[in-house]
């Protein structure tokens, strides 16, 4: 367990390595001089100069890279040409605002979807499987801006047991938290409940075809026993899947949900970020986003492990 972890640990930092090579070029590459975003309305070519030197702008985009390794793995990522302040206090800031709602949205997603699959794949060719393929066909058509705006008018407006818009921190008043944070979930994690209530019941299908659960049953073991133990464990590396791509989905995705809900989340410090061409925070925040795909990736291959062994024996070697 230990090597196979190991290994993975190993290709994740070399994989975010390759990737903040490519966010410090990308940044680098969009159209637009750094300096005069610094500048403001003072764009005096000695005041041009000055920032780029006291910014390193004229260095060696080598050493330009190297520098901003240097600082980022001490946590500078740079400071704000719109607020002044250091960008890592900008993402610590929003970045608990999205988690919280990925959070959220996550677990909606896991009990309906998953709840719904295995009905959905038990209840073959019954009324229930009909309601649940009806219900996922609903959450992948309808548009999140739609939803959010329906939600909006019905909860918040015509029946106000929600919030509207903003945010309470959850350890200021948890009551008020999740009465501004339900609708945005319910938008963000209608859609992945879908997605994975659907490869929940293909993959259960697959199972409770299969010889092992047929063995089990004339074992005489219980239904429960059959499907949860040994049916739903062997469809779970799928759904984990599902479940990691669309995790990272939820976090950098969250732009239109937080902004019809006015979230200071990942989303809103982004738009505000390209916007205003405030390339440190844009840097920062792709570079953040990137790297918690990474993890979500790593924390995959480890439940991978953790539900089929002989994933791990064969990634260890």
């Amino acid at each position: 367990m230990a090597k196979y972890v190991l290994t993975r640990l190993r290709q994740s930092v070399i994989t975010l390595f390759l990737v903040s090579i490519v966010v410090f070029a990308g940044i680098r590459a969009l159209p637009g001089d750094p300096a005069l975003a610094l500048a403001g309305e003072e764009r005096s070519p000695k005041a041009l100069a000055a920032i780029r030197t006291e910014y390193g702008l004229d260095d060696n985009i080598v050493i330009q890279y190297a520098r901003f390794i240097g600082h980022a793995l001490q946590g500078d990522l740079g400071t704000s040409s719109r607020t002044g302040l250091p960008v890592a206090d900008a993402i610590g800031q929003a970045l608990p605002v999205t988690l919280e709602l990925a959070a959220l949205s996550l677990l909606l997603a896991i009990v309906l979807g998953i709840g719904a699959g295995i009905v959905a794949a038990v209840r073959r060719g019954r009324p229930a499987e009909w309601i649940a393929n009806g219900l996922a066909l609903l959450g992948l058509s309808i548009p999140t801006f739609w939803l959010g705006i329906v939600l909006v008018l019905a909860f918040a407006i015509a029946l106000p047991v929600s919030a509207a818009s903003g945010f309470v921190p959850f350890g200021t008043d948890p009551i008020d938290n999740l009465r501004r944070m339900v609708l945005p979930a319910i938008v963000l994690g209608s859609g992945l409940a879908a997605v994975v209530m659907r490869q929940t019941r293909a993959a259960m299908l697959d199972s409770l075809s299969a010889d092992y659960v047929r063995t089990a049953r004339a074992k005489g073991l219980s239904r429960r026993a059959v499907i949860g133990g040994h049916a739903l464990r062997n469809s779970l590396v799928t759904v984990v899947t599902v479940l990691g791509l669309q995790l990272g989905h939820l976090i950098s995705g969250a732009v239109v949900t937080e902004q019809i809900f006015v979230l200071p989340g990942f989303g809103k410090l982004t738009i505000d970020a390209v916007f205003t061409r405030d390339y440190a925070t844009l840097q920062g925040v792709v570079l953040c986003t990137s790297a918690a795909y990474i993890f979500i990736n790593l924390l995959v291959d480890v439940a991978y492990s953790v539900i089929d062994p002989r994933i791990r024996l064969g990634g260890a070697r």
